[in-house]
């Protein structure tokens, strides 16, 4: 056994693990201590990590299909044969239609190194800017915001400011679940200052709004309103530095003329809040002398997102409050690696280190640094995410080659997208599990590595770049990105060299391999390669070569790394850009001297008038749907959703809606609803919450086909609106218009058991899954969901109501599937009432259970499943199917605690019977449950409970 060091594939803190490997498998995980991101901290995801390297679902070898029917499987073949055919395919389809006929989408979650070798493919090789990311769908309003303002993409504060700040603002973010290893950073200071003032901005009561000291429940998109005025009232009472505005910014004459009319009156009608809250925060924030804003996808997704992003550094500029310890606007990074991306030039605008595509001397820079031939880059920018795959529906882009990212469930407007699917002439898809609803689309599947098998680096929110190492070598056949990337191109290079691509701007035509003066490839790792001899674009044997290339794109530029290199990355561990060469270390905090990165050197206010959402709520639509995080899961579950007891706390997919909405609307928390937009509809069970506000229903964004398996369903994302702010071209995942109505199916079947004999749950689910696709009938009258359930002992749950019971094989099909058979199954049938029961009792423990036509047991059985409680006493009771459960059990509730299995229940009823304040309560609480001692994750909910134990008290 021995430790090796790697970073967590979720959000962009950059959490540095220590996974502790037999050389067969990943047997365990935890933080680095040494790590300056998590100093050994972890998240409930990022704790469990070792629990998601099942080899269940993973792409193993490379797929073909052998024709242009979909319908039809595809079948493995060679790397070379697989490599060949893409050759032939883009060669000739770049010969027909050009370099703009084919399209790159790529991920956040790459390495910078995977990601530095596509963008050079595409832009410098093929002659296309049409690659772009999924961090379009997170980040890009974050980076307009910064460009429009500051000059550059650089987050100027650091994580070690939450230390020094007097009023931390929190916009857009649910922190405590999205972040909550930088939230537990921010507990830890607020500990050590308690004149620390923290405010939240959300239109729901999250955890993080409930912890706070002033929570803002906004109406979705209106966070510009709110920002003038307070800047108008910040004028008006004096409280701006007219000091610094006037030695280091420029514009903000235009600004204060807008911001005029821009009253707290006027804000509060039109963002749904008292005008004296926000008073009280344009108070905070005069008095603070360090405020520091952390912001996130509330504030980037959304049809206004570069204002947004903009009216909020307009604050911190207005008032000084940047570039010294405490302060600064910064913008928290949704993925683990979408920095490194965003300086490598990973979206369809940029160039590598921080150029723009428009801009000819940065096209001539990075020729020259390629050695391309002067006007070879296309001055162009390519298609951006939602206009890829409108331009693949039109029929302009042929060829979709997508990585490491899943489309088919995180673009909006997801009926459009699967138009897009079926037009496109060949999707290639490098992913590293099958099972996504993107891989099962693919005409091409390639075997890719993961984590814990990948080598190279990533950069996290606070610019600090950390060189990781892989773990184990890919199973299988499976290839590290940057090395499929390599080797394609390399075989490209030799087909586009007679070929000849148009040279762009000039109009000649270059002879690529020819032209380039570049040394020889370095030998190929790989015996099968089959690459020609002569100069290449791609000359690299390892991601160093690769790092090394890219730190030189950096030189002279804002994010200037030429003093890094892997051995420093190893040997000092991991640093903040920029680090130029000479320097010993990187720079915390940008612009402490108020000098910018703009031609003048002056920050610049931007003019951002309010603007509405693009969808509002209207007679027919009258409800605004919004999207978010769980606690426990990650983007679309491809890894957390291989993990039973990361369901623990949610254990499916959930409708949440104001109590006033359900009851007028005549509807019931629990039963399955219809829930419309002007793009489509899904089926999805209903919940109840004072967290929202009436008039608005959320759902978190996780829940695709994987989960909500009825066939016509694609997922959540088949409600959200495609339109996109016209500068960031992020779309507005945050707001859509939405009616909900009863479905009322009236048949229903609940099903939930152990997996057995070493199978994999995740495996059953898909059994499952695909029964539920299969079922007669209306599609949309057929609402399904599965999941797992459980934690040392994995388990999995089916949900289904229709119109009408299926079939007795269908039943007998689900019931095989899990274990509902044999001797130790009790069975209950009712033909003439559609009733059905199957009860599994494995050494006198609930072992299975599934339901069907009747579900009033189901919460008690569920709960009886989890505790493990004998009911040898009950046997066939177990039956009766009776909502009341037996005499003298207790059901636990929701797991509050994944880390140590620790309920709801169990919390309230320790709180309550022990004395004192809330911190002797808490305190006691973890010393005899441990819940909120690993991790810390459910640590701002284990305050609200005791909170709430204390006031009951």
């Amino acid at each position: 056994m021995h430790e090796v060091r790697t970073t967590c594939p979720y959000c962009g803190v950059g959490c540095g693990v220590l996974a502790t490997t037999d050389g067969k498998q990943i047997t365990a995980v935890r933080g680095d201590p040494d790590h300056p991101a998590n100093f050994g901290r972890l998240c409930t995801k990022g704790s469990t990590l070792h629990l998601t390297t099942t080899p269940y679902g993973r792409a193993l070898y490379p797929e073909m299909r052998d024709s242009a029917d979909r319908s039809q499987p595809r079948k493995r073949v060679s790397w070379d044969a697989t490599l060949d055919a893409l050759v032939d395919k883009f060669a000739s389809t770049i010969a027909a239609h050009g370099p703009d006929s084919v399209g790159f989408y790529i991920s956040g979650q790459l390495l910078t190194e995977d990601y530095y070798v596509f963008n050079k493919l595409a832009k410098g090789l093929i002659g296309t800017n049409n690659i772009d990311t999924n961090s379009r769908l997170c980040m890009s309003s974050a980076v307009t915001g910064y460009k429009a303002t500051l000059g550059a993409d650089a987050p100027p504060a650091c994580y070690d400011d939450l230390n020094h700040a007097d009023l931390i603002v929190i916009a857009g973010s649910n922190a405590a679940w999205a972040h909550p290893i930088l939230y537990r950073r921010l507990e830890d200071a607020k500990a050590k200052n308690p004149n620390l003032t923290v405010v939240c901005i959300d239109p729901r009561r999250t955890e993080t709004a409930r912890a706070a000291d002033l929570h803002l429940p906004i109406l979705p998109g209106t966070d510009v309103a709110l920002f003038n005025a307070v800047l108008h009232w910040l004028s008006w009472e004096d409280a701006i530095d007219a000091a610094y505005i006037n030695a280091h910014t420029e514009g903000f004459g235009e600004l204060k003329s807008l911001v005029r009319e821009c009253t707290p009156a006027w804000a509060a009608r039109i963002c749904g809040v008292d005008e004296v809250q926000i008073v009280a925060f344009a108070k905070l924030w005069q008095r603070s002398a360090a405020t520091l804003s952390l912001y996130c996808q509330g504030l980037n997704q959304s049809s206004s997102g570069t204002d947004k992003n903009a009216a909020l550094i307009n604050l911190h500029l207005a008032t000084g409050q940047i570039g010294k310890p405490g302060a600064g606007p910064f913008s928290l990074t949704g993925q683990p690696n979408a920095m490194g991306g965003r300086e490598v030039g990973g979206l369809a605008n940029l160039l590598p280190g921080h150029r723009d595509v428009t801009d000819a001397g940065h096209r001539a820079e990075i020729e020259a640094l390629w050695g391309l031939p002067a006007g070879r880059i296309s001055a162009t920018s390519g298609k951006t995410a939602i206009e890829m795959f409108d331009a693949v529906k039109r029929g302009e882009i042929k060829l979709l080659w997508i990585a490491c990212t899943n489309p088919a469930q995180s673009l909006p407007d997801l009926p459009s997208v699967a138009e897009a699917f079926a037009k496109a002439e060949c999707v290639i898809v490098q992913e590293a599990f099958k099972t996504t609803e993107t891989a099962r689309l693919a005409d091409v599947l390639l075997p890719a590595s993961t984590w814990g098998e990948k080598h190279g680096t990533v950069t996290n929110s606070e610019r600090r770049i950390t060189h990781l190492k892989a773990v184990l070598p890919p199973p299988g056949e499976a290839r590290h990105d940057w090395d499929i990337v390599v080797e394609f191109a390399r075989r490209l290079e030799a087909r586009l060299s007679p070929l000849s691509l148009e040279g762009r701007g000039a109009g000649e035509r270059v002879n690529v391999a020819r032209e380039l003066p570049l040394p020889p490839p370095s030998p190929s790792p790989h015996p099968s390669s089959t690459r020609g001899e002569g100069a290449t674009l791609f000359p690299y044997a390892n991601p160093e070569d690769i790092f090394n290339e890219h730190r030189e794109t950096t030189r002279g530029r804002d994010l200037d790394i030429t003093g890094l290199d892997y051995a420093l990355l190893d040997r000092a561990g991991p640093q903040q850009w920029p680090l130029r060469e000479g320097e010993a270390t990187g720079r915390a905090r940008l612009y402490a001297d108020g000098v910018f990165a703009t031609p003048s050197g002056r920050a610049k206010f931007r003019v951002t008038p309010y603007k509405g959402v693009a969808e509002p709520v209207d007679a027919r639509y009258p409800l605004a749907l919004t999207t978010g995080r769980l606690r426990d899961q990650w983007h679309g579950m491809s890894r957390t959703g291989r993990v039973p007891q990361l369901y623990g706390h949610e254990p499916e997919p959930m409708l949440t809606m104001n109590a006033s909405d359900i009851a007028r609307r005549g509807l019931t928390a629990g039963e399955v609803v219809r829930v419309a937009s002007r793009r489509g509809e899904l089926l999805i069970r209903l919940a109840a919450s004072g967290d929202i506000r009436s008039g608005q229903c959320y759902v978190p964004m996780h829940w695709g086909k994987l989960s909500l398996a009825a066939s016509g369903s694609h997922g959540i994302n088949t409600l959200t609106v495609p339109a996109f702010d016209p500068v960031s071209k992020q779309p507005e995942l945050k707001h859509t218009a939405v009616r909900v109505e009863r479905a009322a199916p009236p048949w229903s079947l609940v099903a939930f058991a152990y997996v057995e004999g070493g199978r994999d749950p995740v495996a059953v689910a898909d059994e499952l899954r695909e029964i539920a696709r299969d079922l007669s009938g209306d599609p949309q009258g057929l609402f399904a969901s599965t999941t797992l359930i459980g934690s040392e002992h994995p388990g999995v749950v089916l949900r289904l109501a229709a119109e009408k019971a299926p079939e007795r094989t269908t039943l007998e099909q689900i019931d095989r599937v899990l274990g509902l058979v044999g001797r130790a199954t009790l069975a209950y049938d009712d033909p003439r009432r559609n009733l059905s029961r199957r009860v599994r009792v494995d050494d006198d423990r609930l072992a299975g259970v599934r339901l069907a036509g009747d579900l009033a047991a189901e919460a008690w059985m569920r709960d009886f499943f989890l505790s493990g409680a004998s009911v040898a006493e009950l046997r066939q009771r177990l039956l009766a199917g009776s909502a009341q459960a037996p005499q003298g059990f207790k059901p636990r509730g929701k797991v509050v605690c994944n880390c140590f299995n620790v309920a709801e229940s169990e919390i309230a009823e320790f709180c309550a019977g022990v004395p004192g304040d809330a911190a002797g309560k808490l305190g006691a609480l973890q010393a005899a449950k441990r819940c909120g001692t690993n991790c810390g994750s459910c640590l701002p909910e284990l305050r609200t409970l005791v909170d709430s134990a204390v006031a009951a008290a």
